[in-house]
């Protein structure tokens, strides 16, 4: 099964481009595909975003919950409440960044 490093740096045009874009060295890429080694997870959606979606965070670090990054915090908030906190740059309520002016 190929890894999900060498499947980026193959979308990216090699493992020297992948690491030139994420401003690490290729020989770091390289570390990351070694065992015990993983992917920080600061670089994962920047991974993701070069490869156009097609290496997602989740396959690079199974362990970090994407799920609860991905979700918008206003999903859940229903619409009257963030109306009753008031709307983004309201100075008297001090807003909700859900909120549209």
């Amino acid at each position: 099964m190929e890894h999900p490093i060498d499947r980026a740096a193959k979308v990216v045009g090699s493992q020297k481009a992948l690491a030139d874009r994420l401003g690490v060295t290729k020989a770091a890429v390289g570390q990351w595909k070694e065992e015990g080694r993983r992917v920080p997870a600061e670089h994962c959606p920047e991974i993701e975003l070069l490869t156009g979606g097609v290496v997602r965070c989740e396959v690079l670090r199974p362990d970090v919950k994407w799920g609860v990054l991905r979700s918008s915090p206003c999903d859940d908030l229903d619409a009257s409440v963030v109306h009753h906190i008031g709307a983004a740059g309201d100075r008297r309520t001090g807003g909700h960044p859900c909120a549209s002016e």
